[in-house]
């Protein structure tokens, strides 16, 4: 079997993107710019966005869409991504996309359940995601020690996990990321949304300590520094330097802490107590087609020159120069010449 050097585990979910104004935001108690599970209060969203007159449906799902951009910048056969989806035409679709941009997938099949969606609703530059898991949340330890699934995990060098799967593998991630920690493997995790800090506090600290890197915004590092009682929450350099010193299994590597921070720098804490910021890819306003899928993006470029073993300089630059050509596209998609170098 091919081993693949980036192992990424998340929820394959189906966007349906819409331009949404703020009533319909409203209507559904939604904010412009944030990400949660679907309630059934929401579930007459779905029905009433498929009727809108431009409806754009994306593969999606934050971890896909970092693998599809950390295959695009890397050799062939270079990451695999694993995930749970029904048997339906929604799953016939992501293997196509995933396929377009070379990545190779390995989707558990749920029978009699659909395959994931979310709604991402646009206005202005900001997004507001609204997920419903279906057959991504079905996910187990069980399916993922799965001999054929498995071997994938033992294969890889590095693993990329989406904060979102807190919510439906907390063991499985745990599974990987002591695999990882024994054999002194690179495991990093994304926030991925202020209420995986806010809501899965317990299961996020019991495996912050596995993280070799942490990713997140500074919403997201607000919503941790909240939950955890520091000082500052707004302060996202202190927050980020808070994270990487906290105890970690495998001392054999430092932890470090990626936070984006919109169109301010990116910071980079390391757990020897020192910062980095670099400032992003000015872009004018007339130019961004949609934020939507920018901080995966980010992830992707920055995941392709860490496997390349560049330093973190380099790969925060290669980070930026993908969320720069994401933003210019509809949705999480990448054009079809990108910067391989």
């Amino acid at each position: 079997m091919t081993q693949f050097d980036l192992f990424c585990m998340g929820n394959p979910l189906l966007d349906i993107q819409v331009h949404a104004d703020e009533a319909l935001l409203a209507r559904y108690n939604l904010k412009s710019n944030d990400a949660i599970l679907a309630e059934p209060e929401h579930f007459a969203l779905y029905e009433e966005i498929v009727q809108f007159p431009k409806v754009v449906y994306v593969a999606g799902g934050a971890s896909q869409n970092t693998a599809r951009g950390a295959q695009r910048l890397l050799p062939d056969n270079s990451v695999v991504y694993v995930g749970c989806t029904g048997n339906d035409k929604f799953r016939d679709q992501l293997v196509s996309a995933a396929k377009a941009d070379g990545l190779t997938t390995r989707y558990v099949t749920i029978q009699d359940v659909p395959t994931g969606t979310c709604a991402a609703l646009i206005s202005g530059h900001d997004r507001s995601l609204v997920t419903k898991l279906s057959a991504a949340e079905k996910m187990t330890v069980e399916k993922l020690k799965d001999s054929a699934t498995w071997s994938l995990v033992e294969g890889a060098k590095f693993y990329y996990v989406e904060g979102y799967y807190l919510t439906v593998t907390p063991d499985g991630i745990l599974e990987v990321a002591k695999h990882a920690a024994e054999h002194n493997k690179v495991f990093t995790m994304n926030l991925s949304a202020p209420f995986i800090p806010q809501f899965f506090t317990k299961v996020l600290d019991e495996t912050l300590p596995y993280m070799d890197f942490v990713f997140g915004n500074e919403g997201e590092a607000e919503a941790y520094a909240t939950a955890h009682g520091l000082p500052e929450p707004k302060n996202t350099v202190a927050t980020a330097l808070y994270v990487a010193k906290l105890p970690k299994v495998n001392s054999k590597r430092p932890r470090v802490v990626v936070f984006t921070q919109g169109v301010h720098n990116t910071i980079v804490a390391t757990a020897d107590g020192h910062v980095e910021e670099y400032p992003i890819i000015a872009i004018p306003e007339n130019e961004i087609v949609d934020c939507n899928g920018a901080g995966d993006a980010f992830c992707g470029g920055f995941m392709a020159d860490l496997i390349k073993g560049r330093d973190y300089a380099s790969c925060v630059k290669k980070g930026h120069y993908l969320a720069h050509a994401v933003i210019q596209e509809v949705g999480p998609a990448y054009p079809r010449e990108l910067d391989t170098n």
